[in-house]
C-alpha cells in the first residue's frame, strides 16, 4: 500500500461495503477495526471514516486488488450472514477492480467451504493465476 490517502480510501470502501447490508454489525466493526490498525489508521481517523463518504482511490497493483477483495470476502462473512445484497456488491466491486470473475467466484467458494473462514494467501493468489492461462 502506498499511500495514507489508498489506505483510507480502501478502509472506507470497507466501511461502505459492511453498510449495504442495512445493518453495521458489531463483529463487522471489530474485523473493521483490525484492518485499521493493521494499515496504521488511527483510531479518531478510523471514527470518523464512517461518517463521511471519501473518493475511492484506484488501487494500480493487481495483489492488492486480490487482498482488497478478499478482505472484503471476510467482511461479507464475519456477521455470520450471508446476504444476497452483500453478495451481489461484492461480486460488482471485484469487477469495478477489474478482476476475473470466475476467480472470484471460486475465491468464494473456496471461502464459504472453508471449515477455519479464512484462505491461505497462496490459495487466493493461485485462483487468479489459473484464470490468467
Amino acid at each position: 500500500m502506498n499511500t495514507y490517502e489508498q489506505k483510507l480510501s480502501l478502509l472506507s470502501e470497507m466501511i461502505e461495503f459492511a453498510k449495504v447490508d442495512g445493518e453495521l454489525h458489531e463483529r463487522e466493526i471489530e474485523f473493521l477495526a483490525l484492518v485499521a490498525e493493521e494499515l496504521k489508521i488511527e483510531k479518531p481517523v478510523f471514527i470518523e471514516l464512517f461518517r463521511q463518504q471519501s473518493d475511492l482511490k484506484i488501487i494500480k497493483s493487481e495483489a492488492q486488488r486480490i487482498h482488497q477483495f478478499y478482505r472484503l470476502a471476510l467482511l461479507m462473512q464475519v456477521d455470520g450472514i450471508l446476504h444476497e445484497r452483500e453478495n451481489i456488491a461484492i461480486r460488482q466491486l471485484g469487477i469495478n477492480m477489474g478482476l476475473n470473475p470466475s476467480a472470484m467466484n471460486r475465491v468464494l467458494e473456496m471461502l464459504q467451504k472453508s471449515t477455519t473462514g479464512t484462505l491461505q494467501a497462496e490459495q487466493i493468489f493461485n485462483t487468479f493465476k489459473e484464470q490468467q492461462n
